[in-house]
């Protein structure tokens, strides 16, 4: 497959299409497995709602086939993947990387300081949880300067606004994780892949980065945001001059 782009389809059936062991690092926000999300107590005129009708809307709380795994490993060098996920989805995997797979795993939290608001019977929506899995001979190379793993900031509104995806993630986060994970020097050679794209973050922060990009979008809504975010251009037509400058 052609490297920095974005290819709009389905990810269980265009991963089919990667080359075995040619992914440096995957870097993935795939559907979070999310139970009773209209029953879940949040204020319903809030925008914290609306954010809840969109993730429901765009099938993000209906989870992954596990199965998409398999070719997860095939397609990586070395095992060296960040999945995002909720605390739902942990066990099944930790079972599949750890105990299945023999991997080094790490928890990283991304804890909110404006959390979504209830309405008294659940402990609030404050963090979301990043697993890293990676096993012997992945490049890994975390400096100190780099090396906590709860990280603490806002809810990322401003890019909600600006590329309209209720679970977007800040792309100085995922930077970090990808530096972290790969050898920078190793340029437009290191492929970063992220098979559930959304609006284009993990591809952002490759090219910040100077690293080769691939990825997979099914909605075409968010499939046309990333790809015009990656020239610059927000989900209202507005040139990002932040972006353009890479």
């Amino acid at each position: 497959m052609e490297l920095n782009k974005i290819y709009l389809g389905n990810a269980y059936e265009l991963i089919k299409q990667v080359d075995d062991h040619s992914v440096d690092l995957i870097v993935t926000d795939p559907p979070y497995q999310i139970e009773g999300i209209h029953g879940s107590g949040i204020l319903r005129k809030s925008s914290s709602a609306q954010t809840y009708e969109a993730i429901n809307e765009g099938g993000l709380d209906q989870g992954i086939d596990l199965k998409i795994l398999d070719d997860f490993v095939r397609v990586m060098k070395k095992i060296n993947i960040y999945i995002w996920c909720n605390k739902e989805q942990i066990i099944d995997y930790l079972d599949y990387f750890v105990k299945g797979k023999g991997c080094n795993w790490e928890m990283l939290i991304w804890a909110k300081t404006d959390p979504i608001p209830f309405c008294g019977t659940h402990y609030l929506k404050d963090k979301e949880y990043c697993l890293y899995f990676w096993e012997q001979g992945a490049k890994v190379y975390i400096p100190y300067e780099r090396g906590k793993t709860v990280f603490v900031t806002k809810r990322n509104q401003l890019d909600k606004h600006d590329y309209d995806h209720p679970t977007i993630k800040p792309v100085e986060l995922i930077e970090t994780l990808i530096r972290n994970s790969v050898d920078e020097k190793c340029g437009g050679g290191c492929i970063i892949f992220d098979p559930f794209m959304g609006s284009g973050t993990t591809a952002l922060a490759a090219k910040h980065l100077g690293l080769s990009y691939l990825g997979f979008e099914i909605n075409p809504t968010y499939y046309k945001i990333a790809c015009d975010r990656l020239q610059g251009i927000n989900a209202k037509g507005e040139l990002n001059l932040f972006d353009v400058e890479y």
